[in-house]
């Protein structure tokens, strides 16, 4: 009987590797776990620094201290991050949560926030903010400079219409600090009031918002630059090619 001694090799050598790697695997994941606790949280939030937010880390410690989740301190085999982040998605203000643990005893939570674009308050009662989806958020106690949004305003209009008008400032920084109140009339037409200058700007129907307030800003420039920003009470841009203007009583 011949023995086949590089075939013998090979399949001893391969027992021997596969016995490794489970003890190996073993050794990493269970005993270190068990021995190891949560020695820090770091939380990564998607534009936690932009003031409009409303999701910070205090917050979202408080909301796993709550439900008694949090995990710093714990053992890291008592550490759920499914629970964890199921419990942060349960915020009206969270978009997304991810959680995930490390050998080290980090424990890392990154979440994607809802942005508020408009705080609205309308005739009928209703105090919420819209996010750039066009989702209701509940009223905050967190004081937020966003452009407040008044008059004849339904949930379904704010939802399907007025998100879209938040939306289009939000893309200029120039229309994000000039513009302070959205106000929609009885028609659902829809005034704004501007931080600079003593008038009312009047766009209609909330479409080629974008058009309008380009039109809007060109003669921000070449016109009341030279007139004056308080000799027109009211701005009419309703209208393509045109701008209709009302001057102010002196």
């Amino acid at each position: 009987m011949t023995i086949n001694w590089k075939k013998t090799f090979i399949v001893v050598f391969d027992i021997a590797i596969a016995a490794y790697l489970l003890l190996a695997v073993s050794a990493f994941n269970t005993p270190a776990e068990k021995a190891t606790v949560c020695t820090e949280v770091q939380t990564d939030i998607t534009n936690e620094m932009n003031a409009n937010g409303f999701i910070n880390s205090s917050e979202v410690r408080k909301i796993l201290e709550r439900d008694h989740l949090y995990p710093l301190a714990r053992p890291m085999s008592e550490v759920s991050s499914r629970n964890i982040e199921e419990a942060l998605q349960k915020s009206p203000f969270v978009e997304r949560a991810e959680c995930y643990k490390t050998q080290g005893g980090h424990v890392c939570i990154n979440i994607k926030q809802r942005m508020p674009i408009l705080h609205v308050m309308a005739s009928n009662g209703d105090n919420y903010y819209l996010d750039t989806y066009g989702s209701i958020l509940p009223e905050s106690k967190y004081a937020t400079d966003i452009i407040i949004a008044t008059g004849q305003i339904s949930r379904k209009y704010a939802q399907k219409t007025l998100y879209k008008v938040g939306n289009e400032l939000l893309k200029d920084k120039f229309w994000q600090n000039q513009v302070v109140q959205v106000n929609v009339l009885n028609d659902g037409t829809v005034e704004m009031v501007p931080r600079v200058g003593d008038h009312i700007i009047y766009i209609g129907p909330p479409v080629n918002i974008g058009k309008k307030l380009d039109r809007l800003r060109k003669f921000y420039v070449y016109g009341l630059n030279e007139a004056g920003w308080n000799k027109y009470s009211y701005i009419n841009v309703e209208f393509d090619n045109q701008i209709i203007c009302k001057k102010a009583k002196k």
